[in-house]
């Protein structure tokens, strides 16, 4: 999981672990101080919040938890996956597009960013340059054909070969 990923999701939960625990709580023990709860509109509120940060933290808790659990090693090194950077061919709108997998959290598509639960992102995973994954989307059925992987293991072994160079040049 990427870091920045965990550290926005650890502190989205911290933040709605306090509110749950210790905020609510103080605003419905001042609701019912109040009286007659029936008519509450402060408790009933209290209430509704306390049942929706509930939710919230254990959506939470199992997108950590499904995250935790990706293992790069998994990922394949010659096919459209997770981390992949992707050039295609749209020839619905004639022309190359390029797409980086990634989870739902950092999805944007407006920066090519897609997450790889889209249909564009379903699509596209497991393909292999030159092949074309038809898209079912609802403006209707795109052909993209694959004209370039770069994998996450590629963009690992670049980052790696670059920082080797780097540390050569200092060295002289």
């Amino acid at each position: 999981m990427p870091d920045h990923i965990k550290k926005q999701l650890l502190a989205e939960i911290e933040i709605l672990e306090h509110e749950l625990n210790h905020e609510l709580p103080a605003e419905i023990k001042k609701a019912v101080a109040m009286g007659d709860l029936s008519e509450n509109a402060e408790y009933h509120s209290a209430k509704q919040r306390q049942t929706f940060v509930d939710a919230r933290l254990g959506q939470l808790k199992r997108r950590m938890a499904e995250l935790s659990l990706v293992n790069l090693t998994n990922i394949p090194k010659d096919k459209v996956g997770f981390g992949s950077t992707i050039v295609v061919f749209d020839s619905t709108k004639d022309e190359e597009i390029v797409y980086r997998l990634v989870t739902s959290e950092e999805s944007d598509v407006t920066k090519g960013l897609i997450s790889t639960t889209s249909p564009i992102g379903r699509g596209l995973v497991g393909k292999r340059v030159g092949d074309v994954a038809v898209i079912v989307t609802p403006n209707g059925k795109r052909e993209l054909e694959i004209l370039k992987l770069t994998t996450i293991h590629d963009e690992a072994a670049q980052s790696d070969s670059s920082e080797g160079i780097a540390a050569n040049n200092g060295k002289q």
